[in-house]
């Protein structure tokens, strides 16, 4: 398996993900017994309850299936301890050429930032990727989708707290 290919997890997101699927996987006879009650009400074609049933069970397998594959590919460890290398898990503040300044997490989307406010790059992405393992102060080049090379300053890395 590629790195590209792993999926970083923390352990508390990884046991958050995996007591979803359980829930998920749990509630399969509940859906499937609701189904059945629908098809039981008569003429399938003008039956919404069947039919709404059927896209709330296609909806619950896709996100089981996305579940096993996430978990399946994720290489679970804590949270970055130390400060000033960007790492998975890693709130990192970079400048740009310009002189802007952006500050981001680096993490999967499923770590679960709650409260909305921090943008999350993977480290996956053409920038984190080019951060990753970067030290303070330390310029990173990144190719952006157009072809273009972006450099990029770490101005500051620390451990993600929720």
């Amino acid at each position: 398996m590629t790195d590209t290919q792993v999926t970083w997890l923390t352990q508390e997101a990884h046991d958050r993900l995996k007591n979803e699927l359980d829930g998920l996987i749990a509630n399969r006879p509940v859906i499937a017994a609701e189904i059945n009650d629908r098809r039981e009400e008569g003429d399938l074609r003008e039956n919404g309850g069947y039919h709404a049933a059927r896209d709330e069970q296609g909806q619950q397998e896709a996100r089981i299936r996305q579940l096993q594959e996430l978990l399946n590919n994720a290489k679970v460890g804590e949270a970055p301890t130390q400060s000033g290398v960007a790492l998975p898990g890693s709130v990192v503040t970079v400048k740009y050429d310009d002189g802007e300044t952006e500050t981001f997490l680096i993490a999967t989307r499923q770590e679960g930032v709650s409260d909305g406010k921090l943008e999350v790059f993977s480290p996956n992405s053409p920038l984190g990727s080019a951060l990753i393992g970067a030290k303070e102060k330390e310029t990173r080049e990144y190719t952006v989708p157009s072809g273009n090379t972006v450099k990029v300053v770490l101005v500051k890395a620390e451990p993600y707290h929720s």
